[in-house]
């Protein structure tokens, strides 16, 4: 199981924001979200991406449960269909 870490070295919450890393760039996000409304929000198909939360590998069928966290690192690699 994927454990979101509490708020760290980025200096804690500001304001509500959290401030995360996501696929190696700095991001602040206005309120916590799960790793669902994040791949909604990117408007990515949830199907043909993966998610590594903090370096785990997050299931699919876990990605709504899982809110993102001050000081959290995600990475998002979309699968691509090649020809």
């Amino acid at each position: 199981m994927v454990a979101a870490s509490p708020a760290t070295s980025m200096g804690g919450q500001h304001d509500g924001r959290i401030i995360m890393i996501v696929n190696g760039q700095r991001e602040t996000l206005e309120a916590p979200i799960s790793v669902t409304e994040l791949i909604e929000e990117r408007r990515l198909r949830p199907e043909r991406v993966a998610v590594e939360l903090n370096g785990d590998i997050v299931p699919r069928n876990k990605r709504s449960e899982i809110m993102l966290h001050d000081g959290d690192t995600v990475e998002i690699v979309a699968f691509v269909q090649g020809g």
